[in-house]
C-alpha cells in the first residue's frame, strides 16, 4: 500500500513540475524559480502607506544611482518590479 502511495505521490509531484514547465517557459525557469526564488519568498511587515525603506535604486538607463531619501517628496517616484526579458 505505501508504495502505491508513494509513487502516486511521486507521479503527481513530477505532473505539477511539467505543468509549472508549460507556463513559466521551460524546465530550466522551473528549476530556477525553485533555487532561487522560493527560499526567499517570505511575506514582508511593510503595509500600504508605511514609507518604504531607504533602499539604492538605479534609474531607467542603468547608470544613475540614488536613495529612495533622495527622492522622496519632491516630485511623484514611480517604482517599477518587473523583468523586461
Amino acid at each position: 500500500m505505501w508504495k502505491w502511495a508513494l509513487g502516486g505521490f511521486a507521479l503527481l509531484l513530477l505532473a505539477a513540475y511539467f505543468v509549472l514547465a508549460h507556463f513559466m517557459g521551460g524546465p530550466r525557469d522551473v528549476y530556477g524559480f525553485l533555487r532561487y526564488a522560493l527560499p526567499q519568498w517570505h511575506e514582508g511587515d511593510l503595509r500600504v502607506g508605511e514609507r518604504a525603506p531607504d533602499a539604492r535604486v538605479y534609474s531607467l538607463d542603468g547608470r544613475t544611482a540614488f536613495y529612495l531619501h533622495e527622492r522622496i517628496g519632491k516630485r511623484p517616484l514611480v517604482l517599477i518590479f518587473g523583468s523586461y526579458t
